[in-house]
């Protein structure tokens, strides 16, 4: 058995409308069931789901405030206004800033853009820049990314004589600011159809109403904040993000051309994971850890020369933040074990002076990684007596909704179900701890609190061709609401797997079932190889692929994680170092049993930790609470002292078979009854023969083994065929007629034969056919769950 790292939760429900719409549609059932886990259940839905048209974007003007906004940015441009682009230091924020940047450009209007340093001045709008603002002589500002919970600082522009424009995608508090207007379409009373747009689809949706055009030479900036603000790609979001990836393929800007050159996919076909993982990091880094500035100036350049200048910057703070990042969760998690155990804290709360700021969301997410729980990291600023923290949630927990139940000593924050950013004061720490714990322990049952997997469904290997996997693509881009599918493989039959990698820490395996195959590959999973041995049925979790080398495409099966339902037997009879092995095993769970009293003590003085038994010892043996590994140091003499070692251990989960130092004769000769019958009658013949003076040149010239012809005098001793006297043979005359098992030599030498020939030199599935009757199915009988 092998326990999956996480729960498995699969959507296999027997559906007929699937068959329905994969015969409506003409694609594959696998296709049609991961549309049908998405809510998209009629052929219409799923033609424009899986048809992305750019047309499907909704009408600007559909949104509360559009058009009052549009009146009066227009009114400014008239009058040479001087308008500020108020922003967000974060990868949408930026985005949404230089799409307003390009907007005001093409508008010719009197303009500038700001972002607030987030250590200085933390999120969102706030008086002294607005002062600042008037001093120069601005009269509009346009938020973007940010404004829908600044009340009080919105309030003091109102009286500084500046109309604010808000563009926001946030939850709206209880209480929204008096602008001029809010284009929000999560505002109440909004009649827009779509409410997840990412601050930048906002900020792209006034550009198209001022425009009276659609601005798709900008809809590649508009796929980068919209995938890094990991917002729902449904929707409108799929059509920008879509389209958005064509126009980062094809993209003539500067800045995109540094940034896709400095992240090595110049030239390739741009991808979500392009730009959540390669792109999003670089522009987030420089406002997590200095201004957002550089970021603006990358994606707004119009110099190449300029733009490669840029994206060294970013990407330098990009490094300078993973080590960072490295250094802050080692310390959040040390102080995770040492004070707040999550066996007894649902929701974990680490704060800490020292603590850079920038990062504690990328920390949160890590710590929520780990111990799934929700996640609150506070840096504390001891001088303002202030923390800053940022939240991160899991499945049955929302956060904002939680964290608004205690705005009493929240005097700051925002966000969404799964993040949230606050800000609070030092002292109210501990009595927020005990509030959201209290209030987690209300909502929330223990199975919240294990880690689960979803998975789309159960995919024969059959089915995993290539014309199926170029048809999932269909359904990219993948991101929240639209994930990647997970796909299980059930029972499929381990046909081999090794370590890969120059430092071998991946894992490359075989899965067949009947006639077909399937390469799988585990990243940083290469410590799996010796959990699992080839010849076991698994259960895998992983994403479909397509392997292109060379030419050559076929599928491939990307694993995140493994569970093996059933015992397993791992065949180590060629093991040459049986004592490392053992080393390597959990002592609080595994049993090794020896044969021979010398074994015993020859392995007990090498393997300290482990319990190693002489096979006569088991019956008083007492079992062990968790399943057992049995390790079969040495070769037993009969078949019942394994079977014994076998069947008094209920719950076995892994047999090791070693047979170190078996001393095997099952390649010396294979005594028959004619070999008998020719030896009694050479003796009869003889009438006398000395076995020492001429048993050697005897066996020599029969091309017997050397020990041949001393077994069979032995049997024919003890049967009283034979007298032996100092190793002369001599004849009994008449002796009585007895069959050669009536020896207790020769009753032992088939036991032996038996033994060598059943667990010594059968195949791998001879072996475990063999084994599997002596532990018997009925105590093994408690299969495990999909994810344990």
């Amino acid at each position: 058995m092998l326990q999956s790292k996480r729960k498995w939760i699969v959507e296999q429900e027997t559906n007929e409308n699937i068959e329905r719409l994969s015969k409506e549609l003409q694609i594959s059932e696998v296709t049609a069931r991961l549309l049908w886990n998405r809510g998209i259940t009629s052929a219409e839905e799923a033609l424009k789901f899986l048809h992305t048209e750019i047309s499907q974007l909704h009408d600007p003007f559909l949104m509360d405030g559009m058009e009052t906004a549009v009146n009066r940015i227009k009114e400014a441009v008239s009058n040479n206004e001087k308008v500020l682009v108020f922003g967000d230091y974060d990868a949408d924020g930026v985005s949404s800033t230089s799409i307003m940047i390009f907007l005001l450009k093409e508008l010719k209007a009197e303009f500038g853009w700001y972002i607030p340093n987030r250590f200085t001045e933390g999120y969102g709008p706030n008086i002294p820049a607005f002062e600042k603002a008037k001093e120069e002589g601005v009269s509009l500002v346009i938020t973007v990314d940010t404004g829908i919970a600044a009340v009080k600082e919105i309030a003091a522009a109102k009286e500084l004589g500046i109309d604010v424009i808000v563009t926001d995608h946030h939850e709206p508090p209880p209480e929204l600011p008096e602008a001029y207007c809010i284009i929000n379409p999560k505002k109440p009373g909004c009649p827009y159809p779509f409410k997840e747009l990412a601050g930048v689809g906002v900020a792209f949706k006034l550009a198209h109403a001022l425009l009276g055009r659609l601005p798709e030479e900008w809809l590649d900036i508009v796929a980068i904040g919209t995938i890094s603000d990991l917002v729902p790609l449904i929707d409108e979001n799929r059509v920008l993000a879509t389209y958005g990836l064509r126009q980062l393929t094809s993209s003539s800007k500067p800045g995109i051309q540094a940034l896709k050159k400095l992240c090595g996919v110049d030239g390739q076909v741009m991808e979500a994971d392009n730009v959540g993982f390669a792109f999003g990091p670089r522009l987030n880094a420089a406002g997590r850890l200095d201004s957002a500035d550089p970021a603006v100036h990358l994606l707004t350049t119009s110099n190449a020369e300029e733009a490669e200048e840029w994206a060294e910057v970013i990407d330098d703070l990009n490094k300078e933040r993973q080590e960072i990042v490295s250094e802050m969760t080692k310390e959040a998690v040390e102080e995770v074990e040492r004070a707040y155990p999550p066996e007894s804290n649902s929701v974990l709360i680490i704060a800490k002076e020292g603590w850079n700021p920038g990062v504690i969301g990328i920390v949160a997410s890590r710590l929520t990684e780990r111990f799934y729980r929700p996640v609150i990291v506070m840096a504390i600023d001891p001088e303002k007596g202030e923390a800053k923290g940022s939240a991160r949630s899991i499945k049955g927990f929302d956060m904002f909704k939680n964290l608004s139940k205690n705005r009493d000593i929240l005097p700051h924050f925002g966000g969404h179900p799964m993040a949230a950013g606050l800000t609070m004061k030092v002292e109210d720490i501990e009595d927020l701890r005990a509030r959201l714990i209290s209030q987690a322990n209300e909502e929330m049952s223990e199975e919240d609190f294990i880690p689960v997997t979803s998975v789309d469904m159960i995919v024969p290997l059959e089915q995993a061709t290539l014309a199926v996997i170029e048809e999932m693509k269909q359904l990219e881009p993948y991101g929240i609401a639209n994930p990647k599918p997970k796909i299980m493989l059930e029972d499929v039959d381990l046909k081999s797997a090794k370590k890969i990698g120059s430092n071998q820490n991946h894992l490359k395996m075989l899965f067949g079932k009947e006639n077909y195959q399937l390469e799988g590959v585990g990243f940083h999973l290469g410590y799996l190889c010796e959990e699992v041995e080839s010849g076991t049925k698994v259960s895998a979790v992983g994403e479909l692929s397509i392997n292109e080398w060379n030419g050559y495409r076929k599928p491939q099966f990307f694993l995140e994680d493994l569970a093996v339902r059933e015992w397993q037997l791992f065949d180590r009879r060629r093991e040459k170092k049986p004592t490392e092995l053992l080393k390597t095993l959990p002592s609080d769970k595994t049993i090794g049993v020896a044969f021979e009293r010398e074994t015993v003590e020859v392995f007990g003085r090498e393997v300290l930790d482990l319990d190693i038994i002489h096979v006569s010892e088991i019956d008083v043996l007492p079992q062990k609470e968790k399943e057992t590994y049995i390790v079969m140091v040495d070769l037993p003499k009969t078949m019942e002292e394994f079977s014994k070692a076998l069947k008094h251990l209920k719950q076995i989960e892994r047999v090791y078979l070693l047979f170190k130092d078996h001393g095997g004769f099952f390649f010396e000769t294979r005594l028959t009854r004619d070999h008998f019958k020719w030896f009694y009658g050479f003796l009869k013949k003889q009438g006398t023969f000395d076995l020492k003076k001429h048993g050697e040149l005897l066996a020599k010239k029969k091309g017997w083994s050397s020990s041949t012809v001393s077994l069979m005098a032995k049997v024919f001793s003890e049967l009283d065929f034979v007298t032996i006297n100092n190793g002369l043979i001599t004849v009994q005359d008449a002796p009585a007629k007895r069959d050669l098992k009536d020896s207790p030599t020769y009753r032992s030498y088939e036991e032996r034969t038996r033994v060598e020939q059943e667990l010594l030199y059968a195949s791998y599935k001879e072996l475990k056919n063999q084994v599997s009757l002596y532990i018997g199915e009925q105590d093994n009988k408690e299969k495990v769950e999909h994810g344990f």
